[in-house]
């Protein structure tokens, strides 16, 4: 590829230089953890920044904290390293935002949250269910005479593992909340931010 520079008496011709290709990285889920300010817009702001950028957050949690005015956000977002690092550069020039650590290579708990209403068919239906029920550490939180409503506090696999164990049973409905998710906080080590 060439190209011309100078005046145009005298135009000297050079080859532009060759930019090699980045390679793309390893696209996956990364788990954005932020400390905020509880003020109206900014969910939207923080929104609004990743999906003008073209990426689809798979899932939002939100919730107030222990400190008066902050609330905490655990965003699931799908990119490779380098897209992901342009993120968290960008969310932390918001104003009304106070931290934020990309989690996913760092120690620490995630959770979700699972309410499913199960049919029940028999009472060997009822058995079964009931026996997944303790076996995956969920609870019972509502009974009909055809359905359980079980709430399930896992990690992300072990929910979609009880979810495929109550299926042949007939889901009625459900619903799951994004992910929770905080740093562990290591002995015997302090916390470097």
């Amino acid at each position: 590829m060439a190209d011309t520079v100078g005046r145009e008496e005298g135009l000297k011709v050079v080859t532009a230089p060759k930019f090699r290709k980045l390679p793309k990285g390893k696209v996956r889920k990364h788990i954005i953890d932020l400390l905020v300010q509880n003020e109206h817009g900014v969910l939207s702001r923080i929104v609004t920044l990743i999906a003008g950028k073209g990426y689809n957050i798979e899932s939002l949690s939100v919730g107030e904290t222990h400190e008066k005015g902050l609330s905490r956000m655990t965003i699931v977002v799908e990119g490779d390293e380098h897209v992901i690092e342009q993120v968290v550069k960008q969310l932390r020039r918001l104003i009304n935002t106070i931290k934020v650590r990309d989690l996913t290579d760092l120690p620490h708990i995630e959770r979700e949250l699972l309410l499913i209403k199960v049919n029940l068919g028999n009472q060997r239906a009822k058995e079964e269910v009931y026996r997944l029920v303790q076996i995956f550490g969920a609870k019972i939180v509502d009974v009909s005479h055809s359905s359980y409503t079980i709430e399930l506090t896992a990690d992300e696999d072990t929910v979609n593992n009880f979810i495929e164990m109550v299926k042949p049973f007939g889901i009625k409905e459900m619903i799951r909340t994004g992910k929770v998710a905080l740093k562990r906080d290591l002995p015997h080590h302090r916390e470097e931010e």
